[in-house]
């Protein structure tokens, strides 16, 4: 095996967005040989050049599989791995099965990196952008959220977790208001800082109170469960990364599963929800939320914690921290119309708020 180390690559203008440096497939090539596969052909689907990831689909001999290179530490990646392992073998989860290489592991390292192989759900579908896709995307989402319960990582990944991190996360958002305020005075020239200085103090407000509200929670008597009663938040779930097969719904790119409270998950899937829909609405946020409930149970403190989460200017940060790397780049005319959308978006969401903060009851909907 070579022992050329990985790195990030840069995409020119000139070459395909699915290319992969010549030394990668190399080592990837030689990867597959210690699988008891005969791949008849190699097909590149996604890269991740900035990060130095990618996914091959490959033909085979055994079917289809995803020949993944994971662009995390690989002891991070081992943590990934094993709930993969963990959610298929002993709670059958509907998530690809990874295949095991010729000496039984469920990953080879090389260049740096892991790699690995699962199977390939042909039949997956996304399903409808409506109201019921969201609700078999929740659904799925806490039955997902519930198999993971109990896992425990492999003696030599690291433990990733995200569960003492929402005070610091909070405290971030409103320290990069700051910075987002100080640059856009800085480049005050450029199109969009106006309307990003003319809103900056109304989200940060927004924050602060969020924050305080954390404080007050229960979120320091939930933190003290253990990791793994909690189980596992996907982080990018969503409507690619959760599709109905025959047997029902598959969640699959479980590359960046982390221990979290796992409404966290939940929240950011209404978020995005409400995005996509150009505004809130309160009739998709209860029914989101109670077809999670369905599948994992919300208690009457988790559903405040949501609730607190969800008071977050989550959109505009996500959307405006992006100015903090290139922002002579990013302060445009199209920047400032996006913020405009959000701020617009942002109007529509204190009323639905409003309207279903006190629905929990006890932990079922009033």
């Amino acid at each position: 095996m070579v022992t050329m180390q990985i790195v990030p690559w840069e995409i020119e203008e000139e070459v395909d967005d699915f290319f992969v440096p010549d030394y990668i497939v190399d080592i990837g090539l030689e990867v597959l040989n210690q699988y008891d596969l005969h791949v008849h052909q190699i097909e590149i689907v996604t890269t991740k050049p900035d990060k130095g990831g990618a996914i091959w689909k490959i033909e085979t001999n055994q079917g289809p599989m995803s020949f993944k290179l994971l662009h995390r530490r690989p002891t991070r990646s081992m943590f990934s791995l094993g709930a993969q392992e963990y959610v298929v073998d002993v709670k059958q989860a509907r998530v690809p099965p990874i295949i095991q290489t010729k000496d039984g592991k469920n990953f080879v390292e090389a260049g740096g990196k892991l790699w690995f192989v699962a199977k390939w759900i042909e039949s997956l579908q996304p399903v409808t952008k409506d109201l019921e896709g969201a609700k078999q995307l929740c659904f799925a989402l806490g039955e997902f959220h519930r198999l993971t319960q109990g896992y425990v990582p492999p003696e030599k990944a690291e433990n990733a977790s995200r569960i003492h991190k929402w005070p610091r996360n909070y405290e971030k958002t409103i320290l990069k208001m700051d910075w987002f305020r100080t640059i856009a005075t800085l480049y005050s020239e450029m199109p969009a800082s106006s309307t990003i200085i003319s809103v900056v103090d109304q989200f940060q407000e927004q924050a602060k109170e969020s924050y305080e509200r954390l404080k007050q929670s229960s979120y320091s008597e939930l933190i003290q469960y253990q990791e793994k009663e909690w189980g596992l938040v996907h982080q990018d779930y969503g409507w690619s990364n959760a599709q109905m097969g025959e047997n029902g719904m598959w969640i699959i790119d479980l590359d960046g599963v982390s221990f979290d409270i796992p409404i966290r998950d939940l929240r950011k899937l209404i978020t995005g929800t409400m995005a996509d829909l150009f505004r809130w609405d309160a009739n998709w946020v209860r029914e989101m939320i109670k077809s999670y409930h369905e599948a994992n149970p919300i208690s009457a403190a988790l559903y405040d914690l949501l609730m607190i989460d969800l008071s977050m200017p989550n959109e505009f940060y996500k959307n405006v921290k992006e100015m903090l790397y290139e922002p002579e780049f990013f302060l445009t005319e199209e920047t400032s119309s996006m913020i405009d959308m959000i701020v617009a978006l942002d109007e529509t969401k204190w009323p639905v708020l409003n309207e279903v903060q006190n629905d929990w009851k006890g932990g079922v909907e009033s």
